[in-house]
């Protein structure tokens, strides 16, 4: 059976406030990197899964266990063999 390599990545929701991204921000600034005026930090998680695991599976793992619906918004991508 073959592997695939699943990211799945969490980010918060636009509307939802980003304290760690605000943070970043301001250090950037202080840093003297100009020009940023946003950032939104969110979460990576790389998961290995056989072949035959359905998107569907993915995608209630991802809802279910890796991010929190009421603020966090998720996609899944399964990367190429590249």
């Amino acid at each position: 059976m073959r592997v695939a390599k699943v990211v799945v990545h969490v980010m918060p929701k636009a509307e939802i406030l980003d304290p760690q991204g605000q943070a970043i921000v301001g250090a950037l600034g202080r840093l003297g990197f100009d020009g940023i005026s946003d950032v939104r930090q969110g979460k990576r998680f790389e998961l290995e899964v056989d072949d035959a695991v359905a998107d569907e599976k993915l995608a209630e793992i991802a809802e279910s266990l890796l991010a929190n619906t009421v603020i966090e918004d998720w996609t899944v991508t399964r990367e190429s063999d590249a």
